[in-house]
């Protein structure tokens, strides 16, 4: 059983953007985008300058713990359900500008790099 499961189904207080939205807000400053997928799907198609923390990692967590609370951060996955557990998790570990990219990475229509 993974780490976040039991955030499931906590979803107060989270806010899904959709592509306009993550696209124009990550254009702004102290935003950082979180990519929590696993590391062949980040290569097979990732938004550019995201950052990989795999949510299935077992140091997912602390990987999480040790990101600045002060910034705000745009997470995604391939469909919007580990993106959404990874927000709550966060949101739980005291961050307060995360926002989950609705759909994934599956109906993203910005920019995208491989490799």
């Amino acid at each position: 059983m993974n780490i976040l499961s039991s955030f499931l189904s906590k979803t107060k207080d989270l806010l899904d953007l959709d592509n306009s939205e993550f696209k124009n807000l990550a254009k702004q400053e102290n935003v950082i985008v979180l990519d929590v997928r696993t590391k062949e799907e980040n290569f097979e198609k990732r938004i550019p300058n995201s950052i990989l923390i795999d949510i299935y990692e077992p140091d997912f967590s602390g990987k999480i713990e040790k990101l600045e609370r002060d910034k705000t951060y745009l997470v995604y996955c391939r469909s919007g359900v580990r993106s959404k557990n990874a927000c709550n998790f966060m949101k739980q570990a005291g961050f307060e500008n995360v926002y989950n990219l609705k759909g994934g990475i599956i109906g993203w229509s910005g920019k995208s790099e491989q490799g």
